[in-house]
């Protein structure tokens, strides 16, 4: 009896740890519920900016000015007076040409423009000679008549040699060539020792003005109104941007817009002037070009990264007092400076969320960290202000 006794008590403390360990192991299985994080976005708040409204078009960047160097007479070229790319002022010597022959050529034409003074000088002694004889009766009026076309007809010569001496004159000086305007020189194109002819059209050099500088842009026709009601008021100030639209480059003055549309594009073109002192604007550059066409000086404003596509349109993610982010549909106006103007949807002084956007649910607890936006300031110079 006391054996059997034994055998049960050992039988239970044996099931008794088996069910312990078996309880252990199913809680060690059993995996921790996640912690949820609340995730740390960064926000700004809607505010009221002066933004400029503007049209956008495709630029490309043209020269001032651009000048062919070509020469007017021919002749062996004797120097090269400029280096490839250097700025070049107004008048400065750039080629010389072989000058002997119309240095000759002027000598020869003096030559005989001495001649024929002599000769005027002795047919105008011979006509007062004359004059003297016909009135006295010593002499015809026949042969006074031919002395007076002798004095004519060398005083014509006269008149002849001088122009050739003009011309001749000219010629010389065509054997440097100058430079017509301030810019920069090119590539050489011919070298020294040349033969050249001004007939064969050979381009020595090309100069280029970059100081001040255009950009040539085409906008759509529908623009066209907008365009010129803000002309009327004043030159209407034109941005110069990178490719990505974003990099401001320059800002100059609409200077000129088309006599006629294109009819096959159904677009104008137009034309702006900028100072280009840093030669950020260079030749043959593409640039995004914005004609800004009037200021709105009351626009509710977020920065573009708050702004996301929904199935309904365009949305931002608004966090309210309890730090939860809802969604809310907006509409949206211009976009300049990085923001974007919001038309209907938003106040000023709400908080929209900037980043992290497809990772929040409606309802969703964030930790928001406000960023400083940098308002817009309207220009005082602006034209056709409009709110």
């Amino acid at each position: 009896m006391r054996r059997a006794l034994g055998i049960l008590a050992v039988l239970a403390v044996a099931g008794g740890g088996y069910g312990y360990w078996q309880h252990r192991t199913s809680e060690a299985a059993t995996p921790a519920a996640p912690v949820r994080l609340t995730p740390v976005v960064k926000t700004a708040r809607a505010a009221v900016h002066c933004l400029p409204v503007y049209v956008r078009g495709i630029g490309r960047v043209d020269p001032f000015n651009a000048v062919e160097l070509k020469s007017r007479v021919d002749g062996q070229i004797d120097r090269v007076l400029f280096t490839e790319g250097e700025e070049v002022a107004p008048g400065q010597a750039l080629v010389e040409i072989d000058p002997r022959p119309y240095q000759a050529s002027v000598a020869q034409v003096e030559g005989q423009l001495a001649r024929d003074q002599a000769q005027l000088q002795a047919a105008r002694a011979d006509l007062e000679r004359s004059t003297a004889l016909v009135q006295k009766g010593f002499a015809t009026h026949q042969s006074y008549d031919q002395q007076n076309s002798l004095v004519g007809q060398f005083t014509a010569a006269i008149r002849t040699d001088q122009a050739a001496l003009d011309n001749a004159k000219l010629n010389l000086s065509f054997t440097t060539l100058k430079a017509p305007i301030a810019g920069r020189i090119g590539k050489r194109l011919v070298d020294a020792g040349n033969i050249i002819h001004a007939t064969d059209n050979t381009v020595l050099a090309e100069i280029v003005q970059i100081h001040p500088i255009s950009v040539v842009l085409t906008v759509p026709q529908d623009a066209l109104p907008e365009i010129q009601a803000g002309q009327k008021h004043n030159h209407l100030k034109v941005e110069a941007r990178g490719a990505d639209d974003q990099k401001l480059i320059g800002i100059g003055e609409l200077t000129l817009i088309g006599n006629s549309i294109d009819q096959q594009t159904g677009t104008i073109e137009l034309k702006a002037s900028f100072d280009n002192d840093q030669e950020a604007l260079w030749p043959g550059q593409f640039v995004t070009a914005r004609v800004i066409t009037a200021m709105r000086n009351n626009a509710v404003a977020v920065p573009m990264a708050a702004i996301e596509p929904g199935p309904a349109g365009k949305f931002v993610y608004v966090v309210d007092d309890k730090s939860t982010v809802q969604p809310r549909q907006v509409r949206l106006g211009a976009s300049a400076h990085g923001l974007a103007v919001i038309e209907m949807g938003l106040s000023p002084g709400d908080t929209v969320v900037l980043d992290q956007q497809d990772q929040l649910k409606p309802g969703m607890s964030v930790k928001p960290e406000e960023q400083a936006v940098e308002p817009a300031i309207c220009d005082a110079g602006e034209p056709a202000r409009r709110s």
